[in-house]
């Protein structure tokens, strides 16, 4: 993947924004789609990696898939398969091989699924044998990831007795899970909440045309660029200002940090005022897709902060935390773990040539591109945005921030 130089000192931080689908609701809605009893019309689907990995797998005859670096794609895939007779093998790239699913898994062997591990035990690849499942009662921890969750939920339907499902400890990122119960209700899936315990109905989702929503993660790293720019007009295009996503919090979490969001139409329009917070504390347990971007902005705002609820960020393409901290260093900032949060220290000092590494991770270049706005800074692996947000450095250049081959 090339390195890429990333300029936005002349940026005008002034523009239109067409975002892409979401990637949470396109891999849970294609799901849906395979199971329903009619036909269902997804648009605007995101052309993000991970959806075009799954939707792939779900069309091949083969009984080998390779996910490539998409966890959710594995996630969900892993319970569609047990839930449905065949034979399947699911693998991924190196780092896939590395990230626990073993919750997952003994979940779905605890509703009879026929699940063998053909490497390490605990981590794919894995080697499944569908059939119906049973379903019934079930506890599942819910603080490490929400995806088991939603992958559970999303075959419960198709259950001989649907399925009770018990959320053990703190449910980290519940959005996702409601996300995934709401368009289950709306394809015509009944469930009922009682506390931690969701009980989903047996029954087929039903057909029909779903527009797949414009991202809300996607949009955090404009609200990043307006909170470091001086005068700042991005109107966003996609976006519901009812969402179903988790990540619909960034208003919230911005107008901290100077950034104002109004409404024109479906029009998301991001302004800026002088008004922000001397610290900032926040937990992203129901939004940890959105840490490194807010922590990237207070560092280079130069506000002091605790970050809480970033367990999660341990499991994902890398260690987010980690990661974090080694790239904010570069720039005299310190990003360090304190009993269950993360204190942020400094300011982002001025530097040329600093190199950001991405751990093959989206999420890392695009938090930083909006450093790029403080001085030139160069973004390794560039073409890891396609995970999520292919045509990320395209609208980027929409606002007047440059990249060119380092």
């Amino acid at each position: 993947m090339p390195d890429l130089i990333v300029d936005g000192h002349n940026a005008s931080v002034q523009g239109s924004i067409e975002l892409e689908g979401s990637k949470s609701l396109s891999n849970r809605l294609l799901i849906m789609q395979a199971m329903a009893d009619e036909k269902l019309e997804l648009r605007g689907l995101s052309p993000s990696d991970d959806t075009e990995a799954l939707q792939r797998i779900l069309k091949s005859k083969s009984s080998a898939g390779n996910v490539g670096a998409a966890g959710t794609t594995m996630r969900f895939l892993t319970a569609f398969y047990a839930a449905h007779p065949g034979d399947q093998v699911l693998t991924g790239s190196a780092r896939m091989l590395q990230r626990p699913i073993g919750i997952l898994v003994d979940a779905l062997r605890a509703l009879g699924a026929v699940i063998n591990y053909a490497g390490e035990e605990g981590y794919p690849p894995l080697h499944i044998r569908g059939s119906k499942l049973r379903g019934g009662k079930l506890s599942i921890r819910a603080d490490v990831s929400s995806q088991y969750i939603s992958a559970l939920l999303m075959v419960a339907p198709e259950m001989e007795n649907g399925l009770e499902l018990e959320l053990t400890g703190k449910v980290g990122s519940f959005p996702y899970i409601r996300m995934t119960l709401e368009l289950m209700s709306m394809l015509g899936i009944r469930y009922s909440i009682d506390r931690q315990v969701i009980r989903v109905e047996p029954g087929k989702y039903h057909g029909g045309i779903v527009q797949v929503e414009g991202d809300w993660s996607a949009a955090s790293y404009y609200f990043g660029l307006c909170a470091l720019a001086d005068d700042p007009q991005v109107d966003i295009h996609g976006l519901f200002s009812r969402s179903l996503q988790g990540d619909s919090v960034l208003p919230a979490i911005y107008a901290q940090l100077g950034v104002v969001t109004a409404w024109d139409g479906d029009v998301c329009r991001l302004t800026k005022t002088g008004n922000r917070v001397n610290y900032f504390e926040y937990d992203f347990s129901d939004c940890p897709d959105l840490a490194q971007t807010v922590v990237v902005t207070c560092a280079a705002l130069g506000i002091p902060g605790s970050f809480s609820g970033l367990e999660s960020l341990r499991i994902k393409e890398t260690d987010r935390t980690a990661a974090l901290a080694a790239e904010l260093g570069k720039f005299g900032v310190q990003f360090t773990q304190d009993g269950d949060s993360w204190k942020l220290e400094g300011t982002c000092e001025r530097k040329e040539g600093v190199h950001i590494a991405t751990y093959d991770d989206h999420r890392m270049a695009m938090a930083f591109a909006p450093l790029a706005l403080l001085q030139p800074i160069i973004i390794e692996d560039s073409r890891v945005v396609a995970k999520s947000y292919p045509s990320f450095w395209d609208d980027l250049s929409i606002l007047g921030v440059s990249s060119s081959p380092a």
